[in-house]
C-alpha cells in the first residue's frame, strides 16, 4: 500500500519593523512560498527614535502584546520553525536591546537585528524570489529607514541605508512637509545606487508604498486588485505622487478609506521619497513588490538548486498537484504543446514559452466548478492568484488561455474586456490558440495520463495532421476532428485526423 506523502513543515517569520510588527506563516519552505496566515499590528516603534533616541513606551507595550499573540498562534498552528528579525527602530534606539531581550523571551527564538546592508540585501533577495529576472534598483521603505540596492537577475550588489523611513522622516521634520522635502533632497543627492537607475526599473518595497499602489489602482480603474508586480510608467508615477502631495497640503488624505488609519499620515512622506527617487534615478518604470525582507530571508536559506528554479513554474506545479485531476497529464500537456509549436513553426520567445508551460499546468484546475462557470472562475483564480515571478500581463495571458479552454472561442463566451485589455491583440490571439489546443488535448484524453504521448503532429504543406497511434484510434471522434480543425484554422492551416 502506498504511504501518503508526508506534509512539509510550515515556517513562520516574525518581522519587527519600525512601523508594523507582523507574523507571516508559510505552508512550507519552498521556492514558491504560500502564506497560510498573515497578521500585522501597526505599533509605530520608530515614531520617536530620531528625536528621542528611544522606542516609545506605549509602542513597546503594544508590540510585546502582539508578539505574545504571535507566539500563541504559532503554537496553535503547530508551526515547524520560527524566524524573527528586527529592523531600523530596534537597531537605532538606545533601548532597542532591552526591548529585543523581552521580545526574545516572549517569542522563544533569537531575533536577528538586521544591519542596514543586511536589510537591503534581504529586500533585494525578496524581489529576486518574486519577480522574474529583475533589473533595476530595489527600494525598501520602512518606518525607520530606506534601503536602496542594485539587482540584475539573481545578482545583488552592496546596498545603502538612509534614515528616510516614513516615521523617521515625520519625526525629523517635526511634521513639516517643507522641512521633510529638504531632508529628502539632501539625503538622496549623490547616492550611488540611484545613479545606476536611469532607464531601468525601480522596485518599490514596503507597506506604505503598497498603500500608494492601492490608491493608484482604485483611482485608475485598473481591473486587478493585486499589488505585487503592479507597474506604473515613471512619468505617470511622478504625476501621481505630486498629486498626492497637493491633496496632503489641502488635508484631503484623511478620508482615504482603503488605507489603514495609522498609515494615512505617512502617505505624504512615502510619496515625497518616491518623487525624489524618480527625479534623481530617472527610472523607466515603477514596479511594486509585496516580496521583501521576509521572503528574501527564506529564499536565501534555500539550496542553490532550489533558488535556481522558476518561481512561476513552481507555483503552477503546486496548484496542478492540488487542483487538477491528474498532475502527470498536465506535465504531458507541456510536451504535447511543445511538439505543436515546433511543427507549426510558431515563433515563441523564452518568456512566451514559460507562460505557455504555466498555462498547461493550470489548464485543468477548474474541473470541480459547475461547467457554466469554469471559465469565469479559473480566470479569477489565476489573475488574482497570490504567486510571483509573473507580470500582470503574463497572468492575464495564462488566465485567458485557460478561460478559452473552458468557455470556448465563440463570441457569446468572451472574457471580460478589462482583462483582455491587459494584453495586446497578438497576445490575446496566442491565448486563443493555446486555449484551442487545450480543448483538443483534454477532449482526447479526458485529462488522463498516458494518452497524449500516443498522438503526434505532422505537417504536409498547409495541412496539419493529428496522428493517433494504433492503440489509441478508438478515441477518434467527429467532435475531436472539429475541435482540431478549429485549432488548425487559428494557425492558418487546414486540419485532419490520421490513424496510424
Amino acid at each position: 500500500m502506498k504511504r501518503p506523502r508526508k506534509r512539509a513543515s510550515s515556517v513562520a517569520v516574525i518581522d519587527i519593523g519600525s512601523n508594523s510588527v507582523r507574523l507571516v506563516v508559510y505552508e512550507s519552505m519552498t521556492r514558491s512560498l504560500v502564506s497560510i496566515f498573515n497578521e500585522k499590528t501597526l505599533c509605530g516603534l520608530g515614531r520617536e527614535v530620531q528625536s528621542t533616541g528611544l522606542l516609545a513606551p506605549d509602542a513597546v507595550a503594544k508590540a510585546l502584546t502582539s508578539l505574545r499573540r504571535f507566539r500563541a498562534l504559532c503554537r496553535v498552528m503547530k508551526v515547524g520553525r520560527v524566524y524573527a528579525v528586527a529592523t531600523a527602530a530596534c537597531r537605532d534606539a538606545s533601548n532597542g536591546p532591552d526591548f529585543i531581550a523581552k521580545a526574545e523571551r516572549i517569542c522563544g527564538v533569537g531575533i536577528e537585528i538586521l544591519s542596514g546592508p543586511r536589510e537591503a540585501r534581504l529586500s533585494a533577495l525578496g524581489v529576486v524570489s518574486g519577480i522574474h529576472n529583475p533589473d533595476g534598483i530595489v527600494g525598501d521603505l520602512g518606518g525607520g529607514s530606506l534601503e536602496l540596492i542594485d539587482v540584475r537577475g539573481n545578482r545583488v550588489r552592496h546596498g545603502v541605508t538612509l534614515p528616510l523611513g516614513s516615521l523617521a522622516l515625520q519625526d525629523m521634520s517635526h511634521k513639516s512637509l517643507k522641512r521633510a522635502e529638504r531632508i529628502v533632497k539632501t539625503d538622496l543627492s549623490g547616492i550611488a545606487p540611484l545613479k545606476a537607475g536611469r532607464g531601468r526599473t525601480f522596485y518599490a518595497v514596503g507597506g506604505t508604498w503598497r498603500a500608494l499602489a492601492r490608491i493608484h489602482i482604485i483611482q485608475s480603474g485598473y481591473p486587478l486588485r493585486v499589488m505585487h508586480d503592479y507597474s506604473i510608467p515613471a512619468p505617470d508615477a511622478l504625476d501621481f505622487v505630486r498629486r498626492l502631495r497637493r491633496l496632503a497640503s489641502a488635508n484631503m488624505l484623511a478620508n482615504i478609506e482603503v488605507v489603514a488609519d495609522a498609515r494615512r499620515p505617512l502617505l505624504t512622506y512615502a510619496a515625497l521619497v518616491l518623487e525624489y527617487i524618480i527625479r534623481v534615478a530617472k527610472p523607466k518604470t515603477i514596479v511594486f513588490s509585496t516580496f521583501g525582507v521576509r521572503e528574501g530571508l527564506l529564499y536565501g536559506m534555500l539550496p542553490q538548486a532550489e533558488r535556481a528554479k522558476d518561481g512561476l513554474i513552481c507555483a503552477a506545479q503546486a496548484l496542478n498537484e492540488l487542483l487538477s485531476r491528474s498532475a502527470r497529464h498536465a506535465e504531458e500537456l507541456i510536451g504535447w504543446t511543445d511538439r505543436f509549436v515546433r511543427v507549426v513553426k510558431l515563433r515563441e520567445t523564452e518568456e512566451e514559452r514559460r507562460l505557455r508551460h504555466a498555462a498547461c499546468l493550470l489548464s485543468d484546475i477548474g474541473w470541480r466548478v459547475h461547467p457554466d462557470y469554469r471559465g469565469e472562475q479559473t480566470l479569477n483564480l489565476i489573475t488574482n492568484g497570490n504567486f510571483g515571478s509573473i507580470s500582470h500581463q503574463g497572468k492575464a495571458f495564462v488566465a485567458l488561455s485557460v478561460f478559452y479552454r473552458y468557455a470556448g472561442l465563440s463570441e457569446e463566451n468572451e472574457p471580460p474586456a478589462l482583462i483582455r485589455e491587459l494584453v495586446p491583440p497578438a497576445m490575446d490571439e496566442r491565448a486563443r490558440v493555446l486555449g484551442a489546443a487545450f480543448r483538443v488535448a483534454h477532449l482526447i484524453s479526458a485529462a488522463r495520463p498516458g494518452v497524449l504521448p500516443a498522438t503526434h503532429f505532422r505537417s504536409q504543406g498547409r495541412k496539419l495532421l493529428l496522428v493517433f497511434e494504433h492503440r489509441m484510434v478508438d478515441l477518434v471522434a467527429d467532435r475531436v476532428g472539429s475541435r482540431f480543425k478549429q485549432l488548425a484554422r487559428l494557425v492558418g492551416r487546414s486540419g485532419s485526423i490520421m490513424r496510424r
